[in-house]
């Protein structure tokens, strides 16, 4: 099998991480394979531990999280370009969870699939409506959905600076995008998943 190039992307609450643990798992049930062949990008785990920290640019990005701001593009691009440098290795499976969330960070990532020679790329959109997403994000129970303001700047920010990015990837000459019914059995849609990528081929 070839090195699989896949961008999940969906509003909070659409159970994006869970999919594509899912599909790890799937990976390596099916094809003689283990976890080490399977790298999975969650950009905001590194960014949580980088608000943690005790410096001058932490501080203000903390400030703007507790506010409930949208961070600079270039700390986004700097959070899971990090990653991809430090820990992707050669022959592994990518799987990039929330990334990207603006049109900027889009077209960088595109220098990434360059310099990695990935020309393959997979967008598995998980679509959810906003109202499903909410109910979602108040079950779920994860501190960051305490607050009714947190959870709607989130899902504004999809609205607004998201849907640009599906726009883009839908018009993508190149890439292969793919649309997911999020309202459904998560095993539901994880079969939906597998069979939009060939995987049960």
């Amino acid at each position: 099998m070839d090195n699989l190039t896949n961008i999940f992307i969906g509003r909070s609450g659409c159970g994006k991480g869970t999919q594509i643990e899912k599909i790890a798992d799937f990976l390596v049930e099916n094809s003689n394979q283990d976890r080490s062949n399977i790298f999975h990008l969650e950009a905001g785990n590194r960014f949580r531990d980088f608000i943690k920290e005790e410096n001058y640019s932490s501080h203000i990005a903390n400030d703007i999280s507790e506010d409930g701001g949208l961070q600079p593009e270039f700390l986004s691009i700097w959070a899971w370009g990090g990653e991809l440098i430090r820990n992707l290795k050669e022959d592994q499976h990518l799987f990039i969870d929330g990334t990207p969330r603006r049109l900027i960070e889009a077209k960088v990532l595109e220098s990434v699939f360059d310099f990695y020679n990935r020309p393959k790329v997979n967008i598995v959109y998980i679509n959810v409506s906003r109202k499903w997403a909410i109910d979602r994000m108040k079950n779920r129970g994860r501190s960051d959905d305490l607050e009714d303001s947190d959870i709607k700047n989130r899902l504004d920010w999809f609205d607004n600076d998201v849907v640009p990015v599906l726009d883009y990837y839908r018009s993508h000459k190149q890439h292969n995008f793919i649309e997911i019914n999020g309202e459904q059995d998560i095993e539901k849609v994880n079969q939906d998943i597998v069979s939009a990528l060939d995987l049960d081929k």
